[in-house]
């Protein structure tokens, strides 16, 4: 097992971006070490990397372990927990803004990814329509049942896995029968080519919006959520979401939830981290602090 120092810019905040994981049952998490167990596959095999704070937000530093090959891994954790942005130069464009606040007091959030664009979109599709804790309930099911857990850690079942399933071994698990059949399409379509999601990395926005929303399932919800938290695309406004609605509705103390116009008058000097000011705004609403 190797181990390497990882230093990185500040501001970044480790501490709360393991206090947002810990929520979801499936993330190997222990706050008192300050550290996670991250299920990373590398050419379909599974690795465990282990990523552990060993500095604070304006000196971020971590202890980095694992057995698999070290310099794909690196790579993989600066992605996945965002940690090659510069924090800095975002927090010095909303400190000019009507944001500056909300920036002030969740100082170095990163926008971090899923694990796997996979599971990313299977996950946006489980989620569609239900309430948070059924949405986690039902994914972590879906896992459970179908992935596999290497030293403590789920890993996320492969799209093979899902393309052989009929409807009927989902509804055991209380998904409806358009979920299901959402999500077994979905992971035919990957296995198949017909849809090769590594492709989308290379694609624009609108490219990958193309893509995706002739696909059974797949609406502008599920694109944007791809975008963001799949892909890490940094500038993306989900005007719909009713908890950036209700934030901005707070912040602005605003009589009534923000029309789709007034919502695009009061971002306008958000770009081109639009993506980070819905992120602190969805932070700003948040219990835990």
């Amino acid at each position: 097992m190797w181990e390497k120092q990882l230093v990185i810019e500040p501001p970044y905040h480790f501490d709360q971006v393991l206090r947002r994981l810990s929520s979801d049952p499936l993330k190997a998490v222990d706050l008192s070490q300050r550290e996670i167990k991250v299920p990373i596959r590398l050419e379909q095999k599974p690795y465990v990397v282990i990523v552990q704070a060993t500095g604070t937000i304006d000196a971020p530093m971590f202890r980095v372990r694992s057995n698999g090959p070290e310099e794909p891994l690196l790579s993989e954790v600066k992605r996945i927990f965002g940690m090659e942005h510069q924090l800095h130069m975002i927090q010095d464009h909303f400190s000019q803004t009507n944001l500056a606040p909300i920036f002030k007091e969740h100082i170095g959030t990163p926008l971090m990814l899923d694990f796997h664009l996979y599971h990313c979109f299977m996950k946006c599709i489980i989620h569609q329509q239900l309430n948070l804790s059924f949405a986690y309930e039902l994914t972590k099911r879906f896992v459970h049942t179908y992935g596999e857990q290497i030293e403590g850690v789920w890993f996320d079942p492969l799209p093979e896995t899902i393309a052989s399933l009929e409807t009927d071994d989902l509804r055991k698990l209380q998904f409806s029968q358009r979920k299901a059949e959402y999500v077994i399409d979905v992971s035919k379509r990957i296995v198949s080519g017909s849809l090769c999601l590594e492709e989308l990395h290379d694609l624009s926005d609108l490219e990958v919006e193309e893509r995706l929303l002739p696909i059974r399932g797949v609406g502008p919800w599920t694109v944007q959520n791809v975008l963001m938290n799949g892909l890490g695309r940094p500038n993306l406004f989900p005007m719909a979401d009713i908890g950036i609605q209700n934030a901005i509705k707070r912040h602005f103390d605003l009589p009534e939830k923000p029309t789709k116009e007034e919502m695009a008058v009061i971002s306008k000097e958000w770009t081109p981290y639009l993506s980070y000011a819905s992120l602190y705004l969805w932070r700003s609403i948040e219990t835990d602090k």
